[in-house]
């Protein structure tokens, strides 16, 4: 079967989403390193059950209604990059962690260059929240949809996280 695209304007910019069969395996920003350029082959259908809840989600996303994806996924990598990105799918809405903790989380030994590596190969970004993967020192390095959509994703993250700490802690 083949691929299908949506295309979707999010507040970073454009997004290019691509499913195959029932599965979501990209996800980019139209501009980013890494991503594909349309196969003619490809059929735009944003109705496709993978593209249509993805679309869904994003909009809850970014309006701050929604901290996690709940889609079917199958992002296609080595045994290694796929091993990092099961990992990055565990790091929290609005938190972070460096990349020698997910080189510590991905269990086998890697170095966090390797493990930056296999995160930049990340085709599923935001859903897969590689922007959530800093520096040891918390610093904001790399991101294939350049440091400025990082910033912003952690930001947007971090003002939805403490709106939803202090409404569960606001007296009733």
């Amino acid at each position: 079967m083949e691929s299908c695209i949506a295309y979707c304007d999010s507040p970073l910019g454009p997004l290019l989403l691509v499913a195959r069969r029932e599965t979501l395996v990209g996800l980019y920003f139209a501009d980013q390193r890494h991503c594909p350029r349309p196969d003619p082959a490809w059929t735009e259908d944003p109705g496709r059950p993978p593209l249509r809840d993805a679309l869904a989600q994003l909009a809850q996303y970014f309006a701050g209604a929604r901290t996690r994806f709940e889609l079917p996924l199958a992002p296609r990598g080595s045994p290694f990059q796929r091993s990092v990105w099961r990992a990055i799918a565990g790091v929290g809405y609005g938190q972070t962690i460096s990349y020698g903790e997910l080189a510590r989380r991905t269990g086998g030994g890697a170095s966090p260059r390797a493990v930056g590596a296999a995160t930049g190969q990340n085709p599923i970004g935001i859903i897969v929240p590689c922007h959530r993967i800093v520096g040891a020192d918390g610093s904001l390095t790399g991101y294939a949809g350049g440091l400025e959509r990082k910033r912003a994703l952690l930001a947007l993250e971090a003002e939805h996280a403490r709106t939803d700490l202090l409404a569960a802690v606001a007296p009733t």
